[in-house]
């Protein structure tokens, strides 16, 4: 082939890649990985990155794909944090909570003893604040943290023998992790962390007295109700938020509009989460009370509930010595629950205390 044929044709391609270099670009596919703390059937924890997947696939007309990976696949469920940040996937799925021993500052994002509800709780996140001091800690990680969905108030736990007074408490072995695991520590009980599928045995044999899972909606799998006759309600994880996990570099490849289909998602998955669980407890309590007539709904008496909450004051002292940045969230929390739980009393407290 003589050069004005190779120059030829170089022009003809330059001149096709040059008309199609748009289309190209628009059409482009990324393909994400996304893994998860839970495993393939613990619903709706699971259901909250697989709806979001769905959607992004769906509104970014496939242009994004994100296999979501639930933690038999990847066998690292606590390893999250570690593989989004590393880059081994671009998203993940967990809570916040479970970085305290890598930064302590990650914790509050989750839920607090005695703090804000799941209204309250979005509404700091997305209007008070929250978001920004959630960006500052998760800065030095690379990563970008996002709200992935509320549980709600949980349940106190499923107890063996009725709780009347802080003496009862004391000796007694509990499964209730995070920072209201060290408050109950601080009160006399045993607490120990036990692998969800030892959970049901671990009670049945009395090698714990007590246990905290999540609400009627999820506990009603694990059978708890069948062994622990008292449920009391709850008071240390009122608006437990999980997260979504996003590879600060990852994310900035990009294009405009697919990260906002991507946030959009999130946000959209994350409520749908909240109101998924609140329609598996509504139906899971009324299942349970007709079945097991026997239940008891308690509410610790107030002495034990002072205890717990001088206890949990006296900690958040402690945690803060040497954290500005800690403390800075604390105060922001604090200050926002303060403003906003008036609105609460008045919206919603009143009326349900008054129709009931």
């Amino acid at each position: 082939m003589n050069m004005f044929g190779k120059t030829t044709k170089l022009l003809v391609a330059a001149a096709l890649i040059a008309g199609l270099s748009s289309e190209a670009m628009a059409k482009k596919v990324y393909k994400w990985k996304l893994a998860t703390t839970w495993g393939p059937t613990l619903s709706p924890f699971i259901d909250a990155p697989k709806n979001m997947a769905k959607m992004v696939e769906e509104m970014s007309d496939g242009r994004l794909i994100i296999r979501v990976d639930a933690s038999n696949k990847h066998k690292a469920a606590l390893g999250i944090l570690d593989m989004v940040k590393g880059g081994q996937y671009d998203m993940g799925h967990s809570a916040s909570y479970y970085w305290k021993g890598k930064d302590i500052n990650t914790f509050p994002f989750s839920t607090m003893p005695f703090g804000m509800t799941m209204p309250e709780q979005y509404a700091w996140f997305y209007y008070g604040g929250g978001m920004e001091l959630m960006k500052k800690v998760y800065k030095k990680h690379k990563v970008l943290s996002f709200p992935g969905g509320s549980s709600g108030n949980q349940m106190g736990g499923w107890f063996r023998k009725e709780i009347n007074t802080v003496d009862d408490l004391k000796g007694l072995k509990m499964r209730i992790p995070g920072f209201a695991g060290e408050v109950m520590a601080k009160l006399g009980l045993t607490v120990t962390n036990i692998a969800p599928g030892e959970l049901y045995t671990s009670l049945e044999r009395g090698t714990i007295d007590a246990l905290e899972w999540v609400g009627p909606g999820m506990d009603i799998n694990m059978g708890f109700h069948k062994i622990a006759p008292y449920y009391y309600t709850g008071w240390h994880e009122p608006g437990l938020d999980l997260q979504f996990l996003v590879n600060e570099r990852a994310y900035k490849k990009l294009p405009k509009d697919l990260q906002a289909i991507l946030i959009t998602a999130m946000r959209a998955s994350a409520y749908d989460m909240y109101i998924q669980n609140y329609h598996m407890s509504s139906e899971a309590w009324q299942k349970m009370e007709k079945e097991y007539p026997n239940i008891k709904v308690k509410t610790f008496p107030k002495p034990v509930m002072d205890a717990m909450k001088k206890a949990n004051a006296e900690l958040r002292k402690e945690m803060v010595k040497g954290q500005p940045l800690l403390k800075e969230i604390f105060d922001s929390q604090e200050a926002y629950q303060k403003k906003v739980r008036k609105w609460t009393e008045m919206s919603d407290y009143i009326y349900l205390k008054d129709n009931l």
